[in-house]
């Protein structure tokens, strides 16, 4: 296969930025497009190299939106468990155990709808700043945000903020009621003003065709700038949920829609997430090969289940794969002070001393 030059200097594949082209791409014979996947991995990436990913449920249960696919949803009858956020102490414990099994990105997500201006958020800062002092990779996905929120977050060491489509705009109401595809957008070009890293992409096996999720990747293609991650998903069908009776995809779907991504995107990390348990080790080789350069490891993906380390770490043996240093692709974010969380303890620390005298006044 012929590799233009000129690919070194784009992060959109020229060949393939049509929907037409990029169906006609994902629908060749499957070891060609392995193939080609393959070639343009290894023009881009180390092949060896994946990155170990930790993935947090930070605040778990209760939200107020309706994706079909997820079982924190407030409104479906799930086995998950409401639980309020966590402190930042559990989050430094979790963050170093991760950190001990190989993880050098650890993503925190929060079951919210929108970030807000409270409490919690503060926490997230917190948790961010502490994380990124571990040097590991922080990445968080806590709904949308405004401008003045995502600086806030870069600010604390947000190294990257996940925000997915999910699917097509044409599919999307038939998954999402409460929530616009530009709302989305939105959000992520909020991260990407804010100078975070963008990590952005969607779940097959919601019943939706293959067109759609074409029309996924052909909404990354447009972007001004496309995402630095792209994690692709196999739906985890829950009870509860309704696609709880979604039939699982072949994993030779997600291998298809992996090399697709990366012949597209020559220059994203193509991240191999939700589903893999329900894939054979060869499966997932396969996608290795085809481009995916990232997985997350441990043994639960926010409320379902994923391979645990031990799993990853044989596989890696057998395979010849390395795990994959953190800011290997980006600098480190420096962390600042939050200015917010200075005034608010200054103001605390204030109350706390005037309680103080006024009780020394009464004896």
């Amino acid at each position: 296969m012929a590799i233009n030059k000129k690919l070194s200097r784009m992060k959109v594949n020229p060949a393939y930025n049509t929907k037409e082209a990029l169906l006609a791409l994902y629908n060749k014979p499957l070891l060609e497009l392995v193939f080609e996947a393959a070639t343009m991995h290894r023009q881009f990436h180390n092949p060896r190299e994946v990155q170990m990913s930790s993935l947090l449920s930070i605040k778990t249960g209760g939200c107020s939106e309706d994706c079909g696919y997820c079982p924190q949803a407030a409104r479906y009858h799930t086995d998950v468990e409401v639980k309020k956020m966590m402190t930042v102490e559990s989050v430094i414990e979790q963050a170093t155990n991760a950190k001990a099994n190989g993880s050098s990105r650890l993503c925190m997500g929060a079951a919210w709808r929108e970030v807000r201006d409270n409490r919690d958020f503060d926490n997230v800062i917190e948790m961010v700043q502490a994380v990124n002092d571990l040097d590991m990779e922080v990445c968080c996905t806590l709904g949308m945000m405004n401008e003045d929120q995502a600086k806030r977050l870069k600010n604390a060491g947000l190294f990257a903020y996940n925000h997915n489509l999910d699917t097509s705009p044409d599919y999307y109401g038939d998954v999402i009621s409460t929530r616009e595809y530009e709302d989305r957008l939105r959000t992520i070009d909020n991260a990407r003003k804010a100078g975070l890293t963008v990590c952005s992409g969607g779940i097959i096996g919601m019943g939706e065709a293959i067109e759609d999720r074409i029309g996924m990747l052909m909404s990354y293609v447009n972007m001004e700038t496309p995402p630095d991650s792209i994690p692709i998903n196999a739906l985890v069908a829950v009870e509860g949920t309704p696609m709880e009776d979604q039939k699982p995809i072949e994993q030779w779907e997600m291998i298809r829609m992996v090399a697709t991504t990366r012949l597209a995107f020559p220059m994203s990390v193509v991240r191999l997430s939700a589903g893999r348990t329900k894939m054979s080790m060869e499966g997932q080789a396969l996608c290795f090969m085809a481009g995916a350069s990232s997985i997350f490891a441990g043994d639960k993906l926010l409320t379902t289940a994923n391979p645990d380390f031990n799993a990853d770490k044989e596989m890696f043996d057998i395979l010849g794969l390395i795990p994959k240093q953190s800011f290997a692709d980006h600098d480190k974010p420096e962390t600042k002070p939050d200015e917010i969380l200075i005034e608010k303890k200054a103001k605390a620390e204030a109350r706390a001393l005037e309680l103080e005298n006024a009780k020394r006044q009464m004896v």
